[in-house]
């Protein structure tokens, strides 16, 4: 786990970049709350969790997945954040592979969010983080299948 002050870690997240290889690989992602656009799974930090672990929470509540997470993640992106206040911060998200095991039917914010499968490049294409969609377009060479 990274050690940061309280300053640092407002503005860093983690986040789960959830996967399945069969039929073919496909990354999943949910809409934001807010703006319903296409994101990966993330959240802040957590007290008493890995950065692993949080970001695998994050995954079940807002895409309602469990599976198998990395302990190190593929590389980091940027974006801003529009907090509740309105108030703009841009943000730094450790990405951490996680391949679904289980999707379930229910889950805890399923009537806040959508979820979809794409390929890779699908999901690159569908998302607004440059950074992002290039971590997500190096998966199928750092899985080995490609």
């Amino acid at each position: 786990m990274i050690e940061s002050t309280d300053e640092t870690l407002r503005d860093r997240q983690v986040a789960a970049l959830c996967y399945r290889t069969a039929p073919r690989l496909e990354i999943l992602l949910v809409t934001s709350r807010e703006t319903r656009r296409w994101v990966t799974p993330k959240g802040w930090p957590m007290a008493g969790r890995s950065d692993p672990a949080a970001a695998a929470v994050e995954a079940f509540e807002e895409a309602g997945v469990d599976g198998v997470i990395a302990e190190r993640s593929l590389g980091a992106f940027s974006y801003e954040k529009v907090l509740k206040t309105t108030e703009i911060r841009p943000v730094k998200a450790a990405l951490y592979p996680l391949q679904v095991v289980v999707l379930r039917d229910d889950w805890p914010e399923k009537g806040q969010r959508e979820r979809q499968w794409f390929t890779p490049a699908e999901a690159a294409e569908a998302l607004q983080e440059p950074d992002l969609a290039a971590l997500i377009l190096s998966l199928p060479e750092r899985l080995g299948i490609g």
